[in-house]
């Protein structure tokens, strides 16, 4: 989609959900974003996505070396652990949220401990603070809750914005509700979602694109989807490699 003077790419579309019986999915958002000579992705993905996004980057034209810039809006696995393959870029993380993760306690969270405390001495990062610009047109806001320094991206597109949400509301529940799942503290955590309310309302047509979700907007006040979800899982059930069940992990609504 083209906004302002910024072209967006969803590169992976997040899923809210858990499993069942095997923790977090894990499945979250990551999005580029070309803006003149640069190109910046908000988020990394988890380990598993790893060809994916190489291969959708392909598709664009785009190499791992051809990322500018990277904008984390958390440190857990899920959401930054794949910096390493954009070590060329500006990585752009919260300064309260680098300090918070390095004092997580290893092995408990969903913190990839040993990243973050390699990216902590890495040359390209930018510890930024709320309110900065850490894009052409693109400024952080601090919305803690889901971790201690959680930042949320808003790109102003002069005639629409953009609000790339992350985990402060990971989904439509959350943002309907204005209450998280997963959260170090449930006031703090409506509180960022307030606010997420308050800078979606400030200019009509504003996309929300969450941390594990489809992209919505405002209708008329309703929150409405802007695209179809795609998810699925493909199960070796048989006796050999070419038997497979597909369990299409989508609502009926969708």
């Amino acid at each position: 989609m083209k906004i302002g003077q910024h072209e967006i790419d969803i590169l992976v579309q997040g899923f809210p959900g858990k499993a069942q019986f095997h923790g977090g999915l894990g499945w979250s958002t990551v999005v580029m974003i070309r803006h003149g000579d640069r190109t910046a992705l908000i988020d990394t993905g988890s380990f598993g996505m790893r060809g994916l996004l190489v291969d959708r980057l392909a598709k664009l034209g785009i190499k791992p070396t051809g990322v500018t810039d990277l904008l984390l809006t958390h440190a857990h696995h899920d959401h930054c652990v794949n910096w390493t393959l954009f070590r060329r870029a500006r990585i752009v993380l919260g300064a309260q949220e680098l300090d918070a993760a390095l004092k997580d306690p290893w092995g408990e969270t969903p913190t990839p401990e040993l990243y973050v405390l390699k990216l902590q001495e890495w040359p390209t990062l930018c510890a930024v603070r709320n309110g900065e610009e850490v894009f052409p047109g693109i400024t952080c806001y601090l919305t803690p809750g889901h971790t201690h320094g959680h930042l949320i991206f808003v790109l102003n597109g002069g005639e629409q914005d953009v609000i790339f949400s992350g985990d402060a509301a990971k989904n439509h529940a959350e943002l309907i509700s204005r209450q998280a799942n997963m959260t170090l503290d449930a006031a703090v955590s409506s509180a960022s979602i307030d606010l997420i309310w308050e800078l979606w309302q400030r200019r009509p047509g504003t996309i929300l694109i969450p941390g594990h979700d489809v992209p919505m907007i405002l209708d008329n006040g309703e929150c409405r989807y802007i695209g179809e979800r795609q998810a699925g899982v493909v199960a070796w059930f048989g006796d050999d490699l070419k038997t497979t069940t597909t369990f299409r992990l989508t609502a009926d609504s969708d």
